[in-house]
């Protein structure tokens, strides 16, 4: 190997690392954009300038050496492509124990009536508070305030009717904390209906066919 292969194969090797290292800090998904820029593959890292398709395929290719990786090591993780970019996650196969480690978590956890709504919201964005409340039969103000406090929905205009109500749709958060890169990830109905011999509908399974509902 000549001295020029070296030193590219060991300037490779520290961006792969570095690429990695911001991976780790970020704990979310950052667009390979951004992943270009920090890691020194369009200008110096600072500049607005949007990276070359040449350097976002860079970005990609390390990404494939990680996870290469991982998976000869036997590694918990790897980097999964979610809400327009790519995040360290853990492997399916380690599900149970970080659900029971999160389990504590109490104060980061979603409430039911909150899931409750966010599904609603999820299957028939953009949605005003009336429909989410004709839908889940309860009021939802409070539900709303909270999910807008998590990020998890944000107001996205006006609907045109009377009086103008708010509409709310899922942020990019929503898709980012459920792992889905793009809404088109939903479970679709069909997998959420109970089986043909299930009896009548809990109250979950009725939001779930209302959410989903024609208008």
């Amino acid at each position: 190997m000549s001295t020029d292969d070296a030193t590219t194969n060991a300037g490779t090797t520290a961006a792969t690392g570095d690429l990695e290292a911001v991976l780790l800090a970020a704990g979310r998904a950052v667009p390979p954009a951004r992943l270009a820029q920090a890691i020194g593959l369009s200008g110096d890292g600072e500049n607005d300038a949007a990276p070359s398709a040449e350097a976002i395929n860079a970005v990609r290719s390390m990404i494939d050496v990680l996870n290469a990786d991982y998976e000869r090591t036997n590694r918990s993780f790897r980097v999964e492509e979610v809400s327009g970019g790519f995040r360290l996650m853990t492997l399916p196969a380690h599900a149970k124990a970080v659900s029971t480690y999160q389990r504590d978590r109490t104060q980061h956890r979603l409430s039911r009536a909150a899931v409750e709504t966010l599904a609603v919201i999820a299957y028939r964005q953009p949605v005003t508070r009336a429909e989410l409340e004709s839908i889940r039969g309860v009021a939802c103000g409070e539900i709303l305030k909270t999910l807008l406090e998590r990020k998890m929905v944000a107001i996205k205009g006006r609907a045109e009717e009377l009086g103008r109500p708010m509409l709310y749709a899922t942020t990019r958060q929503f898709l980012d904390a459920f792992g889905l890169a793009s809404l088109q990830d939903l479970p679709g109905l069909t997998e959420l209906r109970p089986p043909p011999a299930a009896e009548t509908p809990s109250r979950d399974e009725a939001v779930v066919e209302q959410a989903g509902g024609a208008e």
